[in-house]
């Protein structure tokens, strides 16, 4: 890790490993372009069960989100399966802990983008995707998706969307992400960083 490289958040929750498979080669495209690099965390499940809890330092993957990572980054990418057309709740809740960082600007004019996962084909990826720029926005955050200009967008079968990455992963989750999938995730995330990177120039 360069101190000098910009930091880009690659933030997510994953149940089964697809969403963290889409962060990983979103972070991909983010290290492909000069001056930065990706850091990969996640959140810890919740549960209804009020006496269930996780690990301090999660078994596998990625570590912990804090909210010092909000702070340190120059641009964030944030991640969640579908739940019923909306982010998993695991994440919502890290968001809904994040209003003295929204009082206090931390996230404002930093570039943002989405991604998700979905064991259905129409499972409600632009739904989940719409979900997650909300909170960004409410951040002041300058939300990113993918232009038309990707031809993958125009080809795929499976995921990809205009408001960001998406991946088709089967009701079983054993659908490997496709090479359309990944082009477009690691377009996502250079897109990301080079956002990044020319608004620190213009500052």
């Amino acid at each position: 890790m360069n101190p000098s490289n910009l930091t880009i958040l690659v933030l997510y929750y994953s149940r089964h490993g697809a969403t963290r498979k889409l962060a990983e080669y979103i972070a991909q495209g983010i290290e492909s372009v000069p001056g930065t690099q990706a850091r990969l965390r996640t959140v810890p499940a919740v549960s209804t069960v009020t006496e269930a809890t996780e690990p301090d330092i999660p078994r596998s993957g990625s570590p912990y989100v804090e909210l010092q990572d909000l702070a340190d980054c120059a641009a964030l990418a944030l991640g969640s399966p579908t739940r019923f057309g909306n982010m998993a709740a695991a994440l919502k809740y890290f968001l809904d802990g994040t209003a003295t960082e929204w009082v206090s600007g931390t996230l404002a004019g930093k570039p943002a983008a989405v991604f998700t996962s979905t064991g259905s084909l129409h499972g409600g990826q632009e739904a989940t995707l719409l979900s997650m720029m909300i909170p960004l926005l409410h951040h002041g955050m300058l939300v990113m998706g993918l232009p038309y200009t990707h031809p993958e967008l125009m080809n795929t079968g499976s995921g990809g969307s205009p408001y960001g990455a998406t991946h088709w992963a089967g009701i079983d989750g054993d659908k490997p992400v496709t090479e359309d999938e990944k082009t477009l995730a690691i377009a996502l995330g250079r897109r990301l960083a080079m956002a990044a990177v020319k608004l620190r120039g213009t500052q």
